[in-house]
């Protein structure tokens, strides 16, 4: 039933390269199943957008029917608009590599948002913990009950809604990404152990045994989300000596939560354990059902709060450093994109322009460590996990050949012509 797939192994890339019409100037992390790179996508009139690119690895092709499940998948995703679900843009091949083209969010997600909360000692107010929740459950509503042209249902699942795949922009924005992809990467059984620890935690009961999935699964995986914001924790932990994550899954026991001392409290456990339920059949009906519950409950205990007022507090408490990094990443991108770079050294009174090679090799980051935030900022199927992001890149020359020497030629020019009109007869 399965064909078995090794680990992946990072490649060494050099960087810039392009893969259809996209420029990848950015590793940003690699998942179960594809690596992931910030790119820049030019347009036909000159302008230029930044994607994500995920390129499918290269021994996933041995995979029987996993590239034709993939573009299948692939292809019903593209059909989402939503404000709260990431667009999908292109899926293509190019020197046999198989990717996939994806709408690029600046922010974090939500496994980033809350370790660096973590990390700072800034606990997420509960508001935008409901409200980062209510927004992933509108995209989870849309794509389960989004319809073909003639009005088929496309039952489309996500199958992986966990804290890697919902994300959060410094303007406020919550979007779902990865639909159509989780699919394909089950028919892999032996992903590598951290990929597989990732999904197993957010797995419903029926979905870690291997049963049929409906919108229901999502509607768990979301409950998981919210029991854990509240909780401030796992909801699932594997013990060393103890059941694993997935056998934990299946079981699907859930730990009581604690009084935070909240208005209304009772109800917003109800609401928690109403998701969870380990009978499909007693569990919410769809995102839709959750989502009303949990917006009336919003309302009553008071905790309203807006996409504005979420960005601002992310702005003002863990963005700085991160739009920082995308600034410099994409001002290296658009450099070398303009052409090779110049250094001007004078010598004897005169200059000559030195071109290095253009390429670079982009350095991979350490084995565990988290990928730099982007899509959030974007699209990542990497597991979570911890590390530290990269460090901005170095500025780069001021001056570009050839008009780098021109100018200084120029100059030259300039003054001697000014000294011979000045000086003294």
């Amino acid at each position: 039933m399965f064909a078995r797939v090794t680990a992946p192994v990072a490649t060494e890339l050099r960087l810039p390269r392009r893969i259809g019409r996209y420029t990848l100037f950015d590793r940003i992390g690699q998942g179960g199943m594809a690596e992931i790179f910030l790119a820049r996508a030019a347009t036909e009139l000159g302008g230029s957008r930044l994607v994500v690119v995920k390129q499918i690895l290269p021994q996933f092709a041995e995979v029987p029917d996993f590239e034709r499940l993939l573009v299948a998948e692939a292809k019903l995703a593209s059909r989402l608009t939503h404000a709260n679900v990431t667009q999908v843009y292109d899926l293509g091949r190019e020197d046999g590599c198989l990717f996939i083209a994806m709408q690029y969010v600046e922010g974090l997600d939500l496994n980033e948002l809350l370790r660096r909360c973590a990390k700072s000692r800034t606990p997420m107010p509960i508001p935008f913990a409901l409200h980062i929740v209510t927004e992933a459950l509108r995209g989870l509503d849309y794509a389960h009950r989004r319809t073909a042209d003639d009005g088929t249902p496309l039952g489309i699942v996500h199958r992986d809604v966990s804290p890697s795949n919902v994300l959060a922009s410094f303007e406020g924005e919550v979007k779902v990404c990865d639909f159509g992809i989780a699919r394909a990467n089950d028919i892999a059984e032996s992903l590598p152990d951290d990929a597989l620890k990732g999904k197993a935690g957010y797995m419903s009961p029926e979905h870690a045994r291997g049963e049929a999935l409906d919108a229901r699964a999502d509607v768990f995986a979301a409950g998981i989300l919210l029991w854990e914001l509240l909780a401030g924790r796992r909801m699932y932990k594997a013990q060393p000596d103890g059941p694993s994550l997935l056998e934990l899954a299946r079981r699907g026991d859930v730990p009581p939560l604690e009084p935070r001392g909240l208005a209304h409290e009772a109800e917003l456990h109800a609401i928690v354990g109403r998701a969870l339920a380990r009978d499909r059949d007693a569990r919410y009906p769809s995102a839709q059902a959750m989502l009303r519950d949990l917006e009336a409950y919003v309302a009553k205990a008071g905790l309203v709060t807006s996409g504005i007022k979420l960005g601002d507090w992310m702005s003002a408490e863990l963005g700085s450093e991160v739009v920082a990094q995308r600034r410099a990443r994409e001002r290296a991108a658009k450099a070398l994109e303009a052409g090779p770079l110049a250094e001007v050294r004078p010598i004897g009174g005169a200059a000559y322009a030195k071109t290095p090679a253009p390429t670079a090799v982009a350095p991979a980051p350490p084995e565990g460590a988290l990928a730099p935030p982007s899509v959030a900022s974007f699209v990542r199927d990497a597991p979570s996990g911890t590390g530290e992001p990269e460090a901005p890149l170095p500025a780069l020359p001021v001056a570009r050949a050839p008009w780098a020497g021109f100018a200084v030629a120029a100059a030259l020019l300039a003054i001697a012509a000014l000294w011979a009109l000045l000086r003294p007869r």
